[in-house]
């Protein structure tokens, strides 16, 4: 299913093949948590933008519409027309977002609904049952988040806990896909790496995961509180024992430097709502920096947002024009501006693949991390 393309140092150059189509790493998941982009970015739109996979989140349509509901209209593919590949999050982390709501057994978690405050237990069956009644190409292990700084013996329990449940994830996976009413009856299962910052919980998840023989690992219980330099040091610790002839997804993480230090370090696939909430504030990503559009200096500048942009924005659509949006409360201004900043993502992959398959990383990286890390 994965196949490893070209090396350079530690970053890969990379192919996953699915039943919803193949993904060439690496890649960036476009968060759709409610099976849609906020800021009303259509299917369509993410097709034009570049969208390889749509990350879409389990406890949020567990609560609504309801993952049964879903599966009466033919899974999520079929729901939001779209027919390249979702990954669904197990909901792992929304439990982790709800400390004051939720009570963690054994068995799974028991904790109130944040819409109407209905009680809910989540355990790794339940996940991996909303997951198979999404129909998610792939689907990630129930998983603990835990929230840092963390006591080392209580990342030690969770650790251990998280490798429990995900053979229990594993299990019920299984027996989902031979079932003769399941949707996908090819879908895939992540397991995902805890053990907080501790580096010796971290590799001994990472070895004892490995062991399941999954079809992909990712790296969890990263950017909740800790520094960047401690996220990078434990990819540096942990990816060393993280299976080479599968993908590996950092989740929840970026910034766009971020991604390129990821990347340097042998990560495939990446998630984070960053862009879309940023430009949902006027916060724009470009190839000459960071900029705001609602600087006073842009009323009556009618460049493009980046004039070397093609997307759909930058095409058709001045700065003035758009910071108007923004004065006049227009939710148009949303719209521009995510399809802006995701499609910068997305070209951001694509050119580090290049850079990549080209043996010139290091350069790409050294010459993109001086541009992103400037404010226009």
């Amino acid at each position: 299913m994965f196949k490893l393309i070209k090396q350079d140092g530690n970053a890969r150059r990379g192919t996953f093949e699915t039943v919803h189509g193949t993904v060439q790493t690496p890649v960036f998941m476009n968060v759709g948590t409610l099976a849609a982009i906020k800021g009303a970015v259509s299917t369509m739109d993410l097709k034009e933008i570049g969208c390889q996979v749509e990350l879409s989140n389990t406890y949020h349509l567990h609560v609504r519409p309801g993952d049964d509901i879903v599966n009466q209209c033919g899974g999520l593919h079929k729901f939001m027309n779209w027919d390249r590949p979702i990954l669904t999050d197990s909901g792992g982390f929304q439990v982790f977002s709800l400390a004051g709501l939720r009570k963690i057994k054994e068995e799974g978690v028991y904790f109130n609904s944040h819409v109407d405050g209905r009680k809910i237990f989540m355990g790794p069956e339940e996940s991996m049952q909303i997951q198979s009644n999404l129909a998610s190409t792939i689907a990630m292990a129930f998983d603990e988040c835990v929230a840092l700084p963390a006591e080392y013996k209580y990342a030690k329990d969770s650790h251990e806990r998280t490798i429990r449940w995900l053979k229990r994830c594993k299990a019920e996976m299984k027996r989902l896909n031979s079932l003769e009413d399941t949707i996908n009856k090819n879908q895939m299962l992540f397991g995902i790496n805890q053990g907080a910052t501790f580096d010796e919980l971290r590799i001994e998840n990472m070895k004892q995961i490995a062991e399941l023989d999954l079809d992909g690992y990712a790296v969890g219980g990263l950017a909740v509180g800790e520094t960047t330099e401690e996220m990078y040091h434990i990819l540096d610790v942990v990816l060393p024992f993280a299976p080479k002839d599968k993908p590996r997804y950092l989740m929840g993480v970026g910034t766009p430097q971020n991604i390129l230090e990821a990347v340097d370090r042998g990560i495939d696939f990446f998630d984070c709502v960053m862009p879309s909430r940023n430009a949902r504030h006027c916060n724009i990503y470009t190839e000459k920096g960071y900029m705001s559009l609602k600087n006073e200096k842009f009323k009556t500048d009618m460049d493009p947002i980046d004039p070397d942009c093609q997307c759909p924005t930058c095409r058709n659509y001045s700065k003035a024009y758009i910071r108007h949006l923004f004065k006049a409360n227009e939710m148009l201004a949303m719209r521009l501006c995510v399809i802006h900043n995701l499609y910068f993502y997305n070209k951001l992959t694509e050119n580090i693949r290049k850079a990549i398959e080209e043996g010139k990383y290091k350069e790409f990286k050294k010459e993109k991390l001086e541009i992103y890390n400037s404010r226009i």
